[in-house]
């Protein structure tokens, strides 16, 4: 049984799926391992981790006008510390979630014919996101 980690920096220019799956498979496939798992961890409480299609931007575009339906900004949240986009991205990430698990066969991460992994930005402003990487397998 091998490990292999690795931290990633995604610099992200404002709100909405930033698909990172060309870096994610480019990785893995450089790890050399053939079957396992792949754990992609996103270490922030206003982003998170999907997994979307990859094909249709317009997929892309009604996801965020959905979310922004679902948490808008200038809500009359009582946690408005560093603007009022900060609170409707707490909420977007726990919706979502900032944990993936992705198969590994034949040393590929096994995504549908359409997906794409994406880190979705809930702030406004840019930011630099860390991602956590760990493959297990043989």
């Amino acid at each position: 049984m091998r490990q292999a980690v690795r931290t990633m920096q995604v610099d992200t220019r404002r709100q909405g799926l930033l698909e990172i799956t060309g870096q994610v498979h480019d990785w893995v496939r450089e790890q050399g391992i053939a079957a396992g798992l792949l754990t992609i961890f996103c270490r922030h409480t206003s982003a998170s981790l999907v997994i979307q299609e990859n094909a249709a931007p317009a997929v892309r575009r009604d996801m965020e006008a959905y979310f922004d339906r679902l948490a808008p900004e200038s809500a009359g949240y009582e946690h408005d510390d560093e603007g009022p986009d900060d609170m409707p991205a707490h909420l977007k990430t726990a919706l979502t979630g900032v944990q993936l698990s992705i198969p590994v066969i034949n040393g590929m991460a096994m995504l549908g014919t359409w997906q794409g992994i994406y880190l979705f930005e809930h702030r406004t402003s840019p930011h630099r996101r860390t991602l956590a990487l760990h493959l297990i397998g043989e």
